[in-house]
């Protein structure tokens, strides 16, 4: 079964609606912009991240026409984490393709939350921008950059749930 197969097959097993589309493949979002649908879901960036030491990752989800300041969002995990009794993240940096196909199970271009299917032990931190609790539906990989599934907000928490991530909606931007 390959990625987006196994993805396609946890939300039927869970039974989450969604819809999907294929197009050529886009691993940036300059690239996916062309093929994606105007279908009113908020598009979303996808990047993983992990801590100085190594020991913590953190998948972050926003709105694809924003950019994130790495050093404002370590600031801002920073005191999110040291609020709820975490350790900091300390500084952040991109997490290498070998982490990402370790911990999620992808390949760089195809992040996506979705991997977190592949996080069974729940290691994953999940952080998604508040800005998309006023989306109705999102869109993301289904694990293969060729293909964008589209999904009810409401939905795609209950995949959260399902899968069993930490996850939180905060101001990241």
């Amino acid at each position: 079964m390959d990625r987006e197969e196994r993805v396609l097959a946890y939300l039927n097993e869970h039974n989450i609606p969604f819809s999907i589309y294929h197009h050529p493949e886009g691993k940036t979002i300059e690239e996916a912009q062309r093929w994606w649908r105007d279908d009113g879901s908020a598009h979303c960036k996808n990047i993983f991240m992990r801590n100085h030491k190594g020991n913590q990752h953190y998948l972050i989800s926003f709105r694809c026409e924003h950019d994130l300041d790495i050093h404002d969002l370590e600031a801002r995990l920073k005191r999110r984490l040291q609020e709820q009794g975490r350790p900091s993240c300390g500084k952040l940096s991109f997490a290498s393709a070998e982490r990402m196909e370790r911990f999620l199970g992808l390949e760089p271009g195809s992040v996506s939350p979705f991997g977190l299917i592949n996080d069974v032990e729940n290691h994953v931190l999940f952080f998604i921008d508040e800005t998309l609790l006023t989306a109705e539906t999102l869109s993301f990989h289904p694990n293969d950059c060729r293909g964008t599934v589209v999904i009810k907000r409401d939905d795609f928490e209950r995949y959260l749930q399902a899968v069993g991530n930490t996850y939180e909606y905060m101001p990241l931007y």
